[in-house]
């Protein structure tokens, strides 16, 4: 574990992650980013507005065989909605996301946008539209666009391997598959990003250290 002096407080920012550049100050939100010998505030994460998560910062479970610890959280928002997605530490130094909308999670790691690949991949890209149920195969499998939103970044917390201004504005697409696979899209003023994974269960993490929520009781497992 590495620490900095928050730029703008003085306080002490642990990064957990040898490999992550972004940190959010527990003390005054600043977006720190570190450098080699150095680290510099990149501008203040928004508050994060209260939502019913049973993740938190310094969950632990196992995902993709192997541990893991999450470390970080951006908040997305969209016209008729919001979601988490926490990203977690896997016990390899690598990290994931973990996707988390409505009670549903998604498991999913960021894969290369390089040489072949599908057609609605490619229109996404060029900034084509494309439509709900339009299919593709995406690292070997088949799977149909589910949704097509514009997001926008409400808050974020913990480490991150990139900054997560509020207001920052993204395009997101994704997709599934009847195997249960899933895959992600996302497209930004800085170029396109892939994230191919499942549909997991919160049991299925083998979740510990959740956060307590009123009027819902905590697995054996979970404390």
């Amino acid at each position: 574990m590495q620490s900095v002096a928050c730029p703008t407080c003085g306080a002490e920012v642990s990064f957990r992650s040898p490999a992550l550049p972004v940190r959010v100050c527990d003390y005054c939100r600043t977006l720190v980013v570190r450098y080699s010998q150095s680290a510099q505030a990149m501008g203040e994460a928004a508050v994060l507005p209260f939502d019913i998560s049973p993740i938190q910062i310094g969950t632990e479970g196992h995902c993709f065989d192997q541990s893991f610890q999450i470390i970080g959280r951006v908040r997305w928002g969209w016209t008729d909605g919001a979601w988490n997605e926490w990203l977690m530490l896997l016990a390899d130094g690598s990290h994931a996301w973990l996707g988390e909308a409505m009670g549903q999670f998604m498991a999913l790691r960021e894969v290369e946008l390089g040489g072949s690949q599908a057609r609605v991949l490619r229109r996404l890209m060029n900034g084509t539209n494309v439509l709900p149920g339009e299919s593709g195969t995406i690292a070997g499998h088949n799977y149909e666009v589910a949704d097509i939103r514009t997001i926008h970044c409400l808050g974020c917390e913990g480490e991150l391997p990139f900054t997560a201004p509020s207001g920052w504005e993204a395009l997101s697409v994704d997709f599934r598959n009847a195997d249960g696979r899933c895959a992600s899209f996302q497209k930004d003023a800085h170029g396109p990003t892939l994230y191919v994974g499942h549909y997991v269960t919160l049991t299925a993490l083998e979740p510990r250290h959740l956060r307590p929520l009123p009027g819902w009781s905590l697995p054996v497992y979970a404390g």
